[in-house]
């Protein structure tokens, strides 16, 4: 089986995160290619946009030139490389990083994406990207979804949702988070439920195996 870990080689980050007081989280960042996520803060018009989930974390973002393709409005992959980029800016904002990944020889990679295509998006649409941690079963799996939606009309555009697994990235195999994962992760579940407590996470857990 494999498995897919998103490198953010290509993040370059604005001077500071943003958090408003309805918990809505806001890193704009300068991506490449085509400067497609610009940098700039969001305002609190934002909380009134009709998200499938509360307390989303979001970035703006707008088609570029080299975004749109041959049927002139933005080409499906580019959402796919949105949502690979604020992937990793929400867990660098909770706190964990390629860095940690490094270091603790884990990752929660890619298993199986699915993208739904609602509508287009042309050049130059002020957009918005979201993304939540939606659940988990505190060993082993992880489900991240995303929503774009268009500004000026509050349409979804785009849902998005990943099934993700703790590997060793040493061997690429598939190991049970480790505790770092679960107090980040599981404290940032929309709805951690049963989940949400990471007494019994990690590789020294009874009756688990590494």
């Amino acid at each position: 089986m494999n498995f897919t870990v998103i490198q953010p080689s290509i993040f370059r980050y604005c001077d500071k995160l943003v958090k408003l007081p309805d918990a809505t989280s806001h890193l704009p960042v300068n991506a490449n290619p085509a400067e497609s996520l610009r940098c700039s803060h969001l305002d609190m018009e934002n909380t009134l946009m009709r998200w499938d989930y509360p307390h989303p974390f979001t970035l703006p973002a707008t088609p570029q030139a080299d975004d749109i393709d041959g049927l002139n409005h933005t080409n499906n992959a580019v959402y796919v490389q949105w949502c690979e980029k604020i992937g990793w800016a929400h867990s660098e904002s909770l706190g964990l990083s390629l860095t940690d990944y490094q270091r603790l020889d884990r990752a929660m990679a890619i298993r199986r994406g699915e993208y739904d295509y609602l509508l287009p998006a042309a050049l130059g649409d002020e957009l918005t990207l979201a993304t939540w941690l939606l659940a988990s079963d505190g060993k082993l799996t992880m489900e991240r979804r995303f929503q774009l939606i268009r500004n000026r009309d509050n349409a979804t555009l785009m849902r998005g949702r990943w099934d993700l697994v703790c590997i060793e990235l040493s061997s690429g195999r598939v190991r049970r988070m480790p505790v770092e994962f679960c107090q980040v992760y599981l404290a940032a579940l929309v709805d951690p439920g049963p989940a949400g407590s990471s007494g019994d996470c990690g590789e020294h857990a009874s009756g688990v195996s590494a």
